[in-house]
């Protein structure tokens, strides 16, 4: 949880490159609190290097609150649009793929159509592969976003933090 003001975005990414880190993903957006942002990051690192960026981002008078969420304690999504060379000869096979990915079609032209697909990385690249023979023509796909399952929170304490650095 970060202030939304300008800037925050790249003083964050700056401390990632300064330490030679990679961002893998990255998404940013507001909250159910006004002027408080949510920026997930995936990064791949040790344990040790993971407390060290930890460290250095809350040096960071701009951040809130950070929380680390791994793969089972947390639900996780992208989102991805797709661009499949679809014909008369294999649209069908292509809207069936679709249907069995519980993805949707958002365009449809001629010669092509345009699929939103979320779900977990894996899912994603299981439909990529699968529509991979018809022939992709453009893919774009979001970082990852994710919450904490169950009822835990982190909201009410970053807007106190956001109330007392305002």
């Amino acid at each position: 949880m970060v202030q939304d003001q300008p800037g925050v975005l790249a003083r964050i990414s700056a401390l990632f490159s300064r330490r030679g880190y990679n961002i893998e993903s990255l998404a940013v957006g507001p909250t159910e609190t006004s002027g408080v942002s949510r920026m997930t990051i995936v990064t791949e690192v040790d344990d040790d290097s993971l407390e060290q960026i930890t460290k250095q981002l809350n040096k960071l008078i701009n951040v809130l609150k950070i929380v680390e969420l791994d793969g089972l304690a947390a639900v996780e999504r992208e989102l991805m649009l797709i661009k499949v060379k679809a014909d008369d000869n294999n649209r069908t096979a292509v809207l069936q793929l679709v249907e069995l990915f519980r993805a949707k079609v958002v365009d449809v032209s001629p010669d092509a159509v345009t699929i939103e697909a979320t779900g977990s990385r894996e899912k994603l690249e299981a439909l990529c592969d699968g529509l991979q023979p018809y022939g992709i023509k453009e893919i774009v796909q979001s970082g990852v976003v994710a919450l904490a399952r169950g009822s835990r929170s982190i909201g009410d304490r970053a807007l106190r933090s956001a109330e007392r650095l305002a």
